[in-house]
């Protein structure tokens, strides 16, 4: 055989590095989802616990001994492809869709604002030239999707202010990449070039944000328009279109990260057959590459040479924290009159994470004067300032009265087609906060035509009669004709926001 010898040339991986690969990495994966509970019980930011475990596995503690900052960097660009793709897709565009104008305010106005001072911060603290000041302060004014939602999952804030920090995390990777990249190559502030940076982010920023539409609506059309055999290909699908929509951004010199976002929010928006599949299926790709990452940034770092930049951090981090932040949240908000309170608490969760981390691999790979300073600064900035902000997020948003107790929220709802019938069935969970819980079937008045065929309660399935009553948690199995699925899917809605008087006007009858 094959693979039972070493005949693949000089260098070639054998069966028993293979199994030794396989054991640790599956055990580590083990370890890390361990993790996201304890994490889930301190409110504290699981990516500090893969870090944690990187730099454990490392060549200080056990002995791992890893220094590709290449391969950092390109598996960390091909992480963040698949975390902003996962984002994306599990976005609500309902509740995004106010946010927008606040949240490119804040990946542009508000990036500019803060690294216009953390830059200057950086110069006069830290004794930095002014080029490699405002590449420390573009690296970290991005925050980190990954780590906010790993927080705010565990509390209920109001949905413009979820919606803003989606928006804005999915958003600002694209800008800062853009400046991170032009200020390790080229000289910035050399005569003629601060226009030729301008004219370059408009450049990417617009071209992606044109590719990912284009990706998102032509993929959404087609899928809808394409039976694939099995339901396990529709996952496979979306991912591989937001994937597109990356690369071919990128291929012609655009923002790729803009790209796959918005290609991401469209298709997970599209109503597209098997919609909780695809939302598990890139929620648990999203997982991995999260692990992935935060341990290889992890086994990155040298822990004994971190020491002497640990109050350069602090002081760093304090004017983005207790200054910048404030300053850019209020220049992108105060055209809205948002209530201080909304701004303070965008202030405080603007949390970093792995994104600065992996953008600080940039100027290391092009070889940037004190780079290595830069990536320990960065690093350091990110755990400590993490620490910091994620256990008390939920306190944040409490004292701040932002929490919202009792909002409507989204039906989980599946299609899967029924060609030769001409029919759908809808698969929909009844939350706990649903006002369906006690109303009649016969009372949900569906279109007609459209039927409730079958409730799953607690594992056992029952056929239901028009009196039986609907219960949280129920599972309820909807046949439908494809011509009545959107109005069978908005009374669904209207009943579980507003119970059994909700509104309706039966469009079925002439």
């Amino acid at each position: 055989m094959i693979l039972g010898s070493g005949g693949g040339g000089e260098g070639a991986l054998t069966l028993d590095e293979l199994n030794i690969g396989l054991l640790v990495g599956s055990s580590v994966l083990i370890v890390a989802i361990i993790a996201v509970r304890l994490a889930s019980r301190t409110s504290l930011p699981s990516l500090l616990l893969y870090l944690g475990l990187g730099v454990l596995l490392g060549q200080d503690v056990i002995g791992i001994e890893f220094s590709d900052d290449v391969l950092t960097r390109t598996l960390g660009y091909a992480a963040l492809v698949i975390i902003l793709a996962e984002g994306g897709i599990t976005t609500n565009w309902a509740n995004m869709r106010p946010a927008v104008p606040v949240a490119a305010l804040l990946a542009t106005v508000g990036v500019g604002v803060s690294v216009l001072i953390t830059g200057a911060a950086a110069h006069y603290l830290l004794d930095l030239n002014w080029q490699v000041s405002f590449l420390l302060a573009a690296i970290v004014s991005s925050t980190d999707a990954a780590a906010v939602f790993s927080v705010l999952r565990l509390l209920t804030v109001r949905h413009k202010l979820v919606g803003v920090l989606e928006a804005e995390s999915g958003f600002n990777d694209a800008p800062v990449v853009i400046l991170t990249v032009a200020l390790s190559t080229t000289d910035a502030f050399g005569a003629g070039d601060l226009p030729h940076l301008v004219g370059l982010l408009v450049y990417e920023l617009s071209v992606g944000l044109v590719v990912g539409l284009a990706a998102g609506f032509l993929g959404a059309a087609g899928l809808r328009r394409l039976a694939l055999p099995s339901s396990g290909l529709y996952p496979i699908a979306v991912l591989a279109l937001a994937v597109l929509a990356y690369s071919g951004a990128s291929m012609i010199h655009a923002s790729g990260f803009l790209a796959v976002y918005i290609a991401a929010v469209i298709l997970g928006n599209s109503r597209l057959p098997h919609r909780p599949a695809t939302r598990g299926f890139v929620e648990g790709l999203a997982w991995l590459a999260q692990i992935g990452l935060f341990v290889l940034l992890g086994l990155l770092v040298s822990p004994d040479e971190l020491g002497s930049d640990v109050l350069p951090a602090i002081a760093v981090g304090f004017v983005l924290l207790f200054v910048a932040r404030p300053a850019a949240v209020f220049a992108s908000t105060v055209w809205f009159r948002w209530p201080w309170r909304e701004q303070a608490f965008l202030s405080w969760a603007g949390l970093r994470g792995a994104v600065p981390i992996v953008v600080a691999t940039i100027p290391v790979v092009e070889g940037v004067p004190d780079n290595e300073r830069l990536f320990n600064i960065v690093f350091v900035l990110a755990v400590i300032y993490t620490l910091l902000q994620g256990p008390t997020l939920p306190l944040a948003a409490r004292r701040l009265g932002v929490v919202a107790e009792a909002e409507p929220v989204d039906l989980d709802l599946e299609a899967a087609p029924l060609e030769r019938l001409g029919a759908q069935v809808l698969q929909m969970r009844v939350p706990p906060e649903s006002k369906m819980h006690g109303v009649e079937v016969f009372e949900l008045r569906l279109p007609q035509g459209a039927s409730v065929s079958l409730i799953v309660r607690g594992g056992n399935s029952l056929v239901p009669g028009g009196t039986t009553r609907i219960q949280r948690g129920d599972e309820l199995l909807v046949v439908t004709p494809t011509a009545i699925r959107r109005a069978t899917e908005e009374r669904l809605r209207a009943v579980s926001e507003h119970g059994r008087l909700a509104g309706w006007v039966d469009r079925n009858r002439s």
